[in-house]
């Protein structure tokens, strides 16, 4: 038996595979930290809603509101953390 297979690596391992995380490589200020890290979490989140529309789990419209909703949150995140990055 290996380390990996210890009951209590696997939730942490599992949790990895299914929220992948980047480490942030820009202009390390706190506010950017965060942004990046709720970055993160939107993506794989929208991921998840696509797959489950994919799959027929989920309407096209059903999707497309989850999505919208959470472009808002993220948004809100942004003006909160008074973040201002135009490329």
């Amino acid at each position: 038996m290996t380390s990996s297979d210890l009951p209590e690596e696997r939730p942490s391992s599992q949790y990895r595979y299914l929220y992948p995380r980047s480490r942030y490589r820009g202009e390390f200020t706190p506010a950017n930290l965060a942004f990046n890290a709720n970055l993160q979490e939107f993506a794989q989140k929208v991921n998840f809603i696509c797959a489950l529309e994919t799959s027929g789990k989920i309407s096209s419209l059903q999707a497309y509101k989850d999505i919208k909703s959470l472009w808002k949150q993220l948004k809100r995140s942004k003006n909160n953390l008074k973040i201002n990055h135009r490329h």
